[in-house]
Formats: C-alpha cells, sequence, structure tokens
C-alpha cells in the first residue's frame, strides 16, 4: 500500500508539472503569435525596422514553445 501511495504521488506530481509546463508552452505560442501579428503590422506601416527584431523574437519564442511541448511529451512516456 505505501508503495502504491509513493507511485501515485509520483505520477501526479510528474503530471502537474506536465500540465505547468504545457501551460507555459501555450502561453509562448500565444506570445509568438502576438509578436508575428504585431510585426505584420509594423512590416505594413514601416518599412522594415522594428519588425524585423519581432519576427525573429517571435520565431525564437514558437522554437522555445516547441522545445517546452517535446519536453512534455518526452516526460510523458
Amino acid at each position: 500500500m505505501e508503495a502504491e501511495g509513493r507511485t501515485l504521488r509520483r505520477v501526479v506530481l510528474l503530471t502537474g508539472v506536465q500540465l505547468l509546463v504545457l501551460a507555459g508552452a501555450l502561453v509562448l505560442v500565444l506570445a509568438g503569435l502576438g509578436l508575428l501579428l504585431w510585426s505584420a503590422y509594423l512590416g505594413l506601416s514601416v518599412a522594415l525596422g522594428p519588425s524585423a527584431a519581432a519576427v525573429v523574437l517571435g520565431l525564437l519564442l514558437f522554437i522555445l514553445a516547441g522545445v517546452l511541448t517535446w519536453l512534455t511529451l518526452r516526460l510523458s512516456r
């Protein structure tokens, strides 16, 4: 019974961590989407100055979100 309790505690903790990491990835995806939309606006309104930086930052956030999602899926195995 005690071993099953420890296993249950470990599984619940791991699931909680996975949900937190996935929620973080979702926040990063939304931030990346916002930055890409903002950069499209800046790209249309101005020639290419600040929008290039926003695109690069948005893509980096998408990459980071992908890595976090991959880690979450990897931990769930």
